[in-house]
């Protein structure tokens, strides 16, 4: 791994996994309420620009922030410019692979149901990629980071879930 890639790598990571977490998040909360695949098109997308435009935005002010505070020479400073737009686009490029499905069956005429499934199931393989290459970046079990990426998203896709079950009735 080159230096560059090793440098920007992280900022990769922590925008896919926020990314992948925050759409399956809209994913499954518009599932648990049986809305429309309209809908999961809409906020997702939002969701995928907006917070994706947001998280890179964050990125830069931080890292502009700890330049002015570092005494560095200014060759030897991050680039905040480059790592707000790695987390902008892992967050878009990897955000965007919950909401492929509907998107196909927005066309094909696939039940959401089945769309759900293969969102799951893109999803849940995402999480282990991106988990495997957090252990990696941070010399830690890869397995055991794949499984930790995992279980995050889990837990954070069945809260939305049940949050959309119980508030169902407030659209209908």
């Amino acid at each position: 791994m080159n230096r560059t890639t090793e440098k920007y790598l992280p900022e990769f990571v922590y925008g896919a996994i926020d990314g992948l977490v925050t759409t399956f998040a809209i994913v499954s909360g518009v599932m648990g309420a049986s809305l429309s695949a309209g809908i999961i098109l809409i906020l997702g997308f939002a969701n995928v620009l907006a917070d994706g435009f947001s998280m890179g935005a964050s990125n830069y002010l931080s890292k502009r922030s700890e330049n002015d505070l570092e005494e560095k020479p200014e060759g030897q400073r991050d680039d905040p410019l480059k790592t707000g737009l790695a987390t902008f686009i892992s967050f878009v490029l990897v955000g965007l692979i919950p909401l492929m499905p509907f998107v196909a069956g927005y066309f094909l005429g696939i039940d959401n149901l089945t769309l759900f499934k293969y969102s799951i199931i893109f999803t849940g393989l995402l999480f282990i990629v991106i988990g495997l290459f957090r252990g990696i970046i941070t010399k830690k079990s890869p397995s055991k980071s794949a499984l930790e990426t995992l279980a995050i998203g889990t837990v954070a896709s069945i809260i939305s879930y049940i949050v959309g079950v119980v508030l169902k009735g407030i659209v209908e």
